[in-house]
């Protein structure tokens, strides 16, 4: 017995068939109508880059651990793109004397990280990033969360499904330092510790804590502020908040489209003032879906010139978890609208104009690739989706006639040739 290849997928990436496929494909283009509509360009770039910028701007996480890194024939030490942020700034940066800022770009790679495959998390994704640079107004984060929710509500989800959690990394510092009394060099691993708040049981965020070098008191009133929700804003000082777009945010109409929470953090080092994360609201799915945040300078490695920006990244697992637990993910479509079938061999490039003739009035068409009994060729048909036949026979062909059947009510009707695609359209209508 010969020893075949196994045919499964590398393990953490997966395959689309074309079912499921169809299913993405109609996500991701309404989500594309709407960014497009907000203003958005669509870029893309190479999925191989510079090892470096990922570990000077992803932070420690992806850089030690996530990172598929290679060695080209060149010496050239390079990793498969683990995010797009690093490569549009490197965009951004090479292209900015040409931009007029501020610029609204967004994309659709697909991103590899070595992570241990769970629900919610595999090796290959894919990702939808939206970005606005060289901005650090207010309203770029309005915004976002405008879009966030209009995106979310085109795929039919409703504002009790989801909630948007945002807080402002220098309104937690201010926090952590002021009244948890955080020292600098604590900073970040504690920023580190808050991100993984939800995730751990309390005796291990104690035992962490006290790793840290954080006294008892102190890990009671970081427990204390993390849980105070917008309450912790009446203890920062006015120059703090004053300096917060986020606190901006929360002082218009847009307050209604998130809350305010102190233990979003998120664990990208580039982010440096408002970060935020989607959750879905689900019992069954209570897990964050996809955030972003704001970023004062990240083109700054490849650039003396400061350019802001704000962004989110939407992978496509969570995403589907999402709309799989709520019921709203779309049908498959199926493979055709119309079949043309020939009642002989003889009648096949007949068959190939009528088909051609429906393609160009934008109507999915097949025709038999291999000829069978007019009776199999219409169960075919049927399984393969398709609500129409068009059956081309002799002696209708020479009258310049086809006949067009529908398959849901077995009715057919003789027609001309040149009303045939009009009668599918009606059909199909």
């Amino acid at each position: 017995m010969p020893e075949y290849l196994s045919t499964a997928p590398t393990r953490g990436t997966r395959d689309f068939l074309p079912a499921e496929m169809s299913v993405r494909t109609q996500v991701f283009g309404h989500l594309y109508d709407v960014i497009e509509r907000y203003g958005f360009l669509r870029y893309d770039g190479p999925i191989l880059e510079p090892a470096e910028i990922y570990e000077l701007k992803s932070g420690q996480e992806i850089a030690d651990q996530q990172l598929y890194t290679l060695t080209d024939k060149g010496g050239r030490r390079l990793a498969l793109r683990p995010e797009m942020t690093p490569s549009v700034a490197r965009m951004i940066a090479g292209t900015a004397k040409s931009l007029q800022f501020p610029v609204r770009w967004y994309s659709h790679p697909n991103c590899h990280r070595y992570e241990k495959p769970q629900r919610g998390r595999v090796r290959e994704h894919w990702q939808i990033n939206v970005d606005i640079f060289g901005s650090e107004s207010s309203n770029t984060e309005i915004e976002i969360f405008e879009l966030i929710h209009d995106m979310m509500e085109e795929l039919g989800a409703s504002k009790d499904m989801f909630e948007i959690r945002a807080n402002d990394r220098n309104l937690l510092a201010s926090a952590l330092t002021d009244i948890v009394g955080v020292g600098p060099l604590q900073l970040p691993e504690v920023f580190a510790l808050v991100d993984r708040w939800e995730k751990y049981p309390v005796e291990k965020l104690a035992a962490s804590a006290e790793e840290i070098g954080l006294a008892d008191k102190q890990f009671e009133k970081l427990t204390e502020i993390l849980a105070s929700g917008e309450a912790l804003l009446d203890e920062l000082p006015e120059s703090v908040k004053e300096a917060s777009n986020l606190v901006k945010v929360l002082k218009t109409s847009a307050a209604g489209l998130i809350r305010f929470d102190p233990m979003i953090v998120r664990g990208l080092a580039y982010y440096t003032s408002t970060v935020f994360e989607v959750f879905d609201t689900s019992p069954e799915n209570r897990r964050a879906l996809f955030g972003g945040g704001a970023y004062s300078d990240l083109a700054g490695m490849f650039t003396a010139q400061k350019i802001p920006g704000i962004g989110f990244g939407m992978g496509d697992v969570t995403l589907m978890d999402f709309l799989e637990t709520h019921g709203l993910a779309p049908a498959p479509r199926s493979e055709v609208d119309v079949v043309v079938v020939p009642t002989a061999e003889e009648l096949s490039d007949a068959a190939r104009e009528v088909a051609g003739r429906l393609r160009k009035a934008g109507l999915r068409t097949s025709t038999p690739l291999e000829l069978r009994k007019l009776g199999k060729e219409l169960t075919r048909a049927d399984k393969a989706g398709a609500r129409a036949v068009v059956i081309v026979g002799q002696e209708d062909w020479d009258a310049g006639n086809v006949t067009v059947r529908s398959l849901a009510t077995r009715e057919q009707q003789q027609v001309p040739l040149d009303s045939t695609a009009a009668a599918v359209t009606a059909l199909l209508a």
